[in-house]
């Protein structure tokens, strides 16, 4: 395990998130998420007077995003297998505002204030969020499908997106050495960095 070691503990949910994407025929791409939750424990509902059986899902959720080459959401998905109230499942169709916007800064701005509260469920909207990223991610390694070396000339960078691309961190004097930055006062960051995936 990468984590330090842990206090005596129980578990008492588990959430997992699965994301995955695709290059379609048609030269488009799905973006797919899978979430379900469970409890290890009967769980009382107020659905039921029986417990929801300990594994059993509380919510069974999938949404896909198709995109064009350029991140634009070209259709939008969902389907609720699992949720804590039949109701629930209208929320589906809510994503559909999102048909047209095009995943780039802003994404979490924009899905939070067109979904956000009573406009959707809360579930599928969080989704869309790290959605995005496996997006870029996806489309990215598509387009590098096959090479076996990079360019960095032509990898754009966003200075200061991340830790390893900080103006003044040695991902970036080494590959974009002509952005590079030191930090004043201080001397640079002399560590050998590691391959980034994008």
């Amino acid at each position: 395990m990468p984590l330090s070691a842990y206090s005596p503990r129980r578990e008492i949910h588990h959430r997992s998130i699965d994301m995955k994407a695709y290059v379609r025929e048609d030269g488009l791409f799905d973006v797919e998420a899978h979430l379900v939750d469970t409890k290890p424990f009967a769980f009382a509902r107020i659905v039921s007077p029986v417990p929801l059986p300990a594994g059993a899902p509380l919510h069974d959720l999938w949404v896909r995003l198709t995109v064009d080459d350029n991140y634009v959401v070209r259709a939008i998905e969902a389907s609720s297998d699992v949720t804590p109230y039949p109701l629930c499942k209208e929320a589906e169709v809510t994503l559909s505002v999102l048909v047209g916007e095009r995943i780039a800064s802003g994404w979490s701005a924009r899905v939070k204030e067109r979904l956000r509260g009573a406009a959707s469920c809360t579930h599928l909207m969080e989704l869309l969020i790290p959605l995005a990223t496996t997006a870029l991610q996806g489309i990215i390694g598509a387009r590098r499908e096959g090479q076996t070396s990079v360019d960095t000339s032509k990898v754009p960078v966003k200075l200061d997106s991340c830790y390893a691309y900080g103006r003044h961190r040695a991902v970036v004097q080494r590959f974009w050495p002509q952005l590079f930055q030191p930090e004043t006062g201080t001397p640079p960051d002399t560590a050998e960095p590691e391959a980034h995936s994008t």
